[in-house]
């Protein structure tokens, strides 16, 4: 019997994978395969990459294979090893990036000969499938998440297939400590596995501490100074776990809790995921152009060394400095405080959106290109349900509010508690200044402003 290709992408489980389980129900000897690509960037990203395939390796070789892993041009790759093994077919899943859109464009091309089976598993529901009476795609989250679960439910997760073929000679594989994933950096590396366990047993180790998270999610999610959020959205962007996984642990956790309100404020969370990856599908631009058009005339200005200061958490403004050196060490930042420090970039510094979002990108373990777009568009104002340019987050109030005894601060500016032996830096810009500023920058776009999005 021919060999059939599993080619992995961002479900990285063996759990809830639809294109697992079709692949073993053909019963036919499975080759499983990763391709590592040109969105394979991101030193974080790149570093729980690295983890994630060698948690994935050794789970496959539990069950008697092993995980093939080359680098290059997926539809080169893929057509390489088809000619080599004689493989019959590839399973893989969909993903919505423009880049992976191309991939996949071009794999079907190079794969002619090659019964292709695709599957959706990154989603609750497809992004064709959630339109307007008119059919066009909803522009705004409310209408959307109205009309997504009101399609009911996400499918039911499945297990891990009872029995699987896989092929007892496959192709060679490249090594991992080849291919350069780790930063080069030996403090870089400890602190993000200080920080983090990829994989996905850890995710699954995650859901079963949900019921702590989830009994006081909505009244501390926005608190970083506590630890009131699920931390499952680096699991959910490479795929460790289904998004189907983590609705039915909430949905079950609802019905222990007898609490529906903590619960729908997480899923609501899912649905914001949901939306993001929606807007992306039929808004391919998102990542580079304005949603909103007139904000393509916006005043914008470049300045290195205020854009340094905030990369480093050296703006003198602390929660916007913890933040920044949360994420600098630990791959991830508060959800709440990178609304606040994205705010600061683009509204008191004017530093263009692309760029804060470009920094995230290369920074965060979980910079999922579709809801890093459009967290930074709605952040600027530019984007679909953006809050007005003229909501300017005050970073000394929102201090304040969301970590009122300074237990957040004084964790990653320690200079403020005197620990550090280091003098804490001046602000950078009076924020009652640069609020007038910005509003005079908006002032200028307003007069050819529009209520469309851009096509």
């Amino acid at each position: 019997m021919q060999p059939v290709l599993l080619w992995f992408r961002r479900n990285l489980r063996l759990s809830d994978n639809a294109a697992l389980i079709a692949a073993a129900d053909s019963g036919c000897p499975i080759i499983p395969v990763y391709v590592i690509d040109e969105q394979d960037v991101g030193e974080s990203r790149r570093w729980w990459l690295h983890h994630s395939l060698l948690s994935l390796d050794r789970d496959l070789r539990a069950l008697g294979s092993s995980l093939v892993i080359r680098s290059g041009s997926p539809d080169k790759v893929l057509a390489e090893i088809t000619a080599k093994t004689g493989a019959t077919a590839l399973y893989y899943a969909r993903r919505y990036e423009p880049v992976s859109r191309r991939q996949e464009f071009e794999v079907h091309a190079a794969l002619r000969d090659v019964s292709v089976h695709v599957f959706d598993d990154s989603l609750m529901h497809k992004p064709e499938n959630v339109k307007t009476l008119g059919g066009s795609p909803y522009r705004v989250f409310t209408p959307f998440w109205k009309a997504a679960s009101g399609i009911g439910d996400p499918p039911t997760p499945q297990p891990v297939p009872g029995a699987i073929n896989f092929a007892r000679a496959a192709p060679e594989s490249q090594r991992l400590s080849e291919l350069d994933l780790l930063p080069t950096s030996a403090d870089r590396n400890d602190n993000l596995s200080a920080a983090w366990v990829p994989g996905e047993s850890a995710a699954l180790s995650r859901i079963d501490e949900l019921e702590s998270t989830l009994s006081h999610y909505d009244r501390h999610r926005d608190r970083p100074d506590l630890d009131g959020t699920s931390r499952l959205s680096p699991y959910l962007y490479f795929g460790e776990i289904s998004v189907r996984q983590v609705w039915q642990a909430v949905r079950q956790l609802e019905l222990l809790l007898r609490s529906a309100t903590a619960s729908s404020a997480l899923l609501r969370q899912l649905y914001w995921r949901e939306f993001s990856t929606y807007l992306l599908y039929h808004f391919p631009t998102l990542p580079d152009k304005p949603l909103r058009s007139e904000f393509e005339g916006f005043p914008w200005l470049e300045n290195e060394s205020e854009l340094q200061a905030w990369q480093q958490g050296l703006t003198g403004y602390p929660l916007v400095d913890a933040g920044m050196r949360q994420l600098r060490q630990t791959g991830w930042m508060h959800n709440r405080v990178r609304m606040i420090a994205a705010s600061f970039l683009v509204k008191d510094l004017l530093i263009p959106w692309q760029t804060g979002a470009a920094w995230f990108l290369d920074t965060l373990v979980d910079a999922d290109l579709a809801n890093n777009s459009a967290s930074w568009q709605w952040v600027a104002g530019c984007g679909t349900d953006a809050a007005p340019y003229f909501r300017i987050f005050n970073p000394t109030l929102q201090c304040k509010k969301f970590d009122p005894n300074g237990d957040y601060v004084r964790k990653w500016v320690p200079e403020l508690s005197g620990s550090a032996g280091s003098a804490y830096p001046s602000p950078i810009i009076d924020h009652g200044i640069s609020r007038k500023r910005a509003l005079e920058a908006y002032q200028t776009i307003r007069g050819i402003r529009t209520s469309k999005l851009a096509p």
